[in-house]
């Protein structure tokens, strides 16, 4: 699907306009203020961070957090059309491949909502139009009835082919996890394929999805594993192609029938010391403060790729990383005030 181009990529272009809207990103002290506001205020602040048009539009059809909600992730995939239509040549080829994962979280949401009864609204609430298939096919896909007509309909739009074996699976078991597996290891395949290894930049870009599939894979592994799971059932969900944890390493970490079993093999990833350590409970083990410590990593890789190229694909995808950071902490936020929950509460949730 992602053809690698033979045209060399716009990067001077595309990079200086990426700089001047990361140095628009919010800081740490705009979460320390937003923390101590209430709902409507969070929502003034960040229309004067730049959210004011999403806020706008949106004003007529939702308020109080369900627009607060919207306008981020709208705001988010306005943004990142605007990198990927910027973009040309064999970046355009790569920043393309990257943003599929949006499809596919687009797909599962509407998947899930389906299977949950979820009005056409309430699913639109969380899809994020920022991939290939834009808000008139994720409405014609909310309008279908039933999951088939939706995988149907979206094979055509992402031209996937679901395999005759995972769609019967599906079927047998009524489990969309399948459908979702498979498709996160196309996403991976996919992009992998999309990149040209023949420079350096795209040698450390290609290091760096490694490493992203290599802290899925991790992710996966210990929240499958807290929940009791482990041995062959986790190893369905391994993805392909990481840079430290190979199917070996992977089966390894699987069988291991408990978190702190699973430690001392862990140790060796680069991820640990510095990040997952400092944050792993063996008593009380919390999915997302590992989680939270997993997405500081990836942001931290980014921006040191991004500094070592700076007229690569490189920035480019640091400034997403970061712009995904910052749409999740201002959710984390909103929802946080809106639930009672404490400052420092909220505070520890924030990826900063």
């Amino acid at each position: 699907m992602f053809k690698r181009s033979v045209r060399k990529g716009n990067y001077a272009y595309t990079v200086t306009r990426v700089k001047a809207k990361k140095s628009h990103l919010l800081r740490e002290e705009d979460y320390d203020k937003m923390i101590q506001m209430s709902v409507p205020e969070i929502s003034r602040y960040i229309s004067e961070a730049g959210y004011q048009k999403e806020m706008a539009d949106l004003a007529g059809k939702y308020e109080g957090m369900e627009l607060l909600e919207h306008a981020t992730y709208q705001n988010m995939a306005n943004v990142f059309n605007s990198i990927l239509g910027a973009s040309q040549g064999e970046l355009a080829t790569m920043v393309s491949a990257y943003l599929e994962k949006w499809d596919i979280w687009n797909l599962k949401v509407i998947l899930r909502g389906k299977s949950y009864g979820l009005t056409g609204n309430g699913i639109k609430e969380d899809l994020v139009p920022a991939g290939k298939i834009d808000e008139a096919a994720l409405d014609k896909l909310i309008s279908l009835e039933s999951i088939d007509d939706i995988l149907n309909e979206y094979s055509r739009m992402g031209k996937v082919k679901f395999p005759a074996d995972v769609i019967s699976d599906y079927k047998e078991s009524g489990n969309l996890g399948v459908i979702e597996d498979y498709l996160d290891k196309l996403h991976y395949q996919r992009l992998l394929d999309s990149i040209s290894p023949y420079t350096q930049p795209t040698k450390i870009f290609l290091d760096y999805i490694r490493r992203d599939i290599d802290v899925v894979n991790l992710r996966t592994i210990m929240k499958l594993k807290s929940e009791g799971i482990y041995g062959e059932k986790v190893m369905k969900y391994y993805i392909p192609g990481g840079m430290q944890i190979d199917s070996k390493f992977a089966q390894l970490l699987a069988n291991a029938e408990t978190v702190s079993a699973a430690a001392g093999d862990m140790s060796r990833l680069d991820v640990f010391e510095e990040y997952i350590k400092p944050v792993l409970d063996f008593d009380n083990y919390d999915n997302k403060a590992v989680v939270s410590a997993i997405k500081k990593y990836q942001e931290d890789q980014a921006k040191k790729m991004a500094h070592m190229y700076p007229l690569s694909v490189l920035p480019v995808i640091d400034f997403m990383v970061h712009k995904e950071t910052e749409v999740r902490n201002i959710r984390v936020v909103a929802r946080g005030v809106n639930s009672g929950l404490g400052r420092e509460t909220i505070k520890g949730l924030l990826v900063i």
